[in-house]
């Protein structure tokens, strides 16, 4: 257990400093990729994935997500005795790589003035706040990466059902996809370790001119992907 708990931090590490790290690089001043736009954002978001699916894969599957692991035990392809481990270990990971893309782009975080940008960088804001409809995008979302986790995972007999299991190219494609045609309206957080570690870096950070962590909203890409991957294992057991 201690094994798979240090790769599955290690892979949601590496996660959320690529994937928050292209957050930093395409938003913040003074970065020379400022600007670079969502297609930017989405094809670096699945390749961080690819790169924690590499990391965690052989040892763990690689789920790098609380709703993952959740999900594969609700679909009875995962240890419920695994669940609270694997989860601690990615919300570790997750506060650890957004500390790092902090003490990597410090600079460019001190010479931002604007708070709410800074914040995107660590967590998801919505495009329109309207906490019932951005929550049932998560729901969807999530919906979608763990029920295709499912079945593709399926076609194969594997001892670690997981992302790492499905080979990190599909599941890098995956990621993208879902990032491109659902990510608009919440930033498709779709993992709580995604959001709620790296929301609570930024709380603890002496960042400078950064505003509240925005707590209200923060349970919205929290519940969000439980809901969807408890829908989805529910479906994948259905049918």
């Amino acid at each position: 257990m201690i094994e798979k708990m240090i790769f599955e931090f290690l892979g949601t590490m590496i996660l959320i400093l690529m994937g928050d790290g292209v957050c930093a690089n395409v938003s913040l001043e003074k970065s020379k990729a400022k600007g670079a736009g969502w297609v930017v954002v989405t094809f670096a978001w699945g390749l961080a994935v690819m790169c924690g699916v590499f990391v965690a894969g052989p040892t763990t599957g690689a789920h790098l997500n609380p709703a993952v692991s959740v999900g594969l035990a609700l679909a009875g392809s995962f240890d419920w005795n695994m669940v609270i481990p694997y989860i601690i270990a990615q919300m570790l990971g997750g506060f650890v790589g957004a500390v790092l893309v902090y003490l990597y782009f410090k600079d460019h975080y001190d010479a931002t003035p604007d708070a709410d940008t800074k914040l995107g960088t660590f967590c998801t804001i919505p495009a329109i706040r309207n906490k019932w409809r951005n929550l049932l995008s998560e729901v969807i979302g999530t919906f979608v990466l763990v029920y295709c986790i499912l079945a593709i995972g399926n076609v194969g007999n594997t001892p670690e059902l997981g992302m790492g299991s499905l080979g990190a190219f599909p599941v890098t494609f995956l990621i993208i996809a879902i990032g491109m045609s659902l990510g608009g309206t919440t930033g498709y957080a779709i993992n709580p370790a995604r959001d709620l570690a790296p929301r609570f870096a930024h709380f603890i950070l002496p960042i400078k001119g950064k505003r509240d962590s925005d707590w209200s909203y923060s349970w919205v890409p929290s519940v969000g992907p439980i809901i969807g991957c408890a829908i989805a294992a529910g479906l994948y057991l259905l049918v």
